[in-house]
């Protein structure tokens, strides 16, 4: 009869360690520390990446938004850019284009920089979609004589009768 009594009890008692995990508390909550991300070693550049490397701004630009980006050389690796955005940073390289427009990129987070005459963009480039745009460097501003002219013409008039 105490065969029959002490076999559900250990069952029970079985079925509770296995659903607590099995482990005791301090065994379970020993893990082991996750190894820190590695990054791949970065490779030299091409003349026409260090070519475009020589044309990029650096430093802190405005973006729509209040927003912020900020382009760093790498020291470590000349040709190479730090691009921070939202508290994260993003190791960028040149890459060539056919349009004269410079192109940083981080292939391995799908960001892609885009430096233009007068602004530039973040843009995910896995996702198809902007991250942030009209971010303005200080050399990217236009003077005042060159600014769009307004005449202070109201719309409605047709430019013929303000000779």
């Amino acid at each position: 009869m105490t065969v029959l009594f002490l076999r559900p009890v250990a069952l029970a008692l079985c079925g509770a360690a296995f659903l607590l995990g099995g482990l005791p508390a301090s065994a379970a909550s020993k893990k082991k520390p996750e190894p820190a991300p590695v990054e791949a070693p970065l490779v030299d550049l091409t003349p026409e990446q260090v070519s475009n490397a020589e044309r990029v701004h650096v430093g802190d630009q405005n973006c729509e938004f209040s927003q912020m980006v900020k382009v760093m050389p790498l020291q470590e690796k000349p040709g190479y850019f730090r691009l921070h955005f939202k508290g994260r940073q993003y190791t960028m390289a040149p890459e060539p284009t056919t349009t004269g427009a410079v192109r940083l990129e981080d292939k391995k987070n799908g960001l892609v920089w885009i430096q233009i005459a007068n602004k530039s963009m973040l843009m995910n480039a896995r996702a198809g979609q902007r991250l942030v745009d009209e971010c303005v460097h200080p050399s990217q501003k236009l003077p005042p004589a060159l600014e769009p002219l307004t005449s202070g013409l109201p719309l409605s008039e047709p430019l013929a009768h303000a000779r």
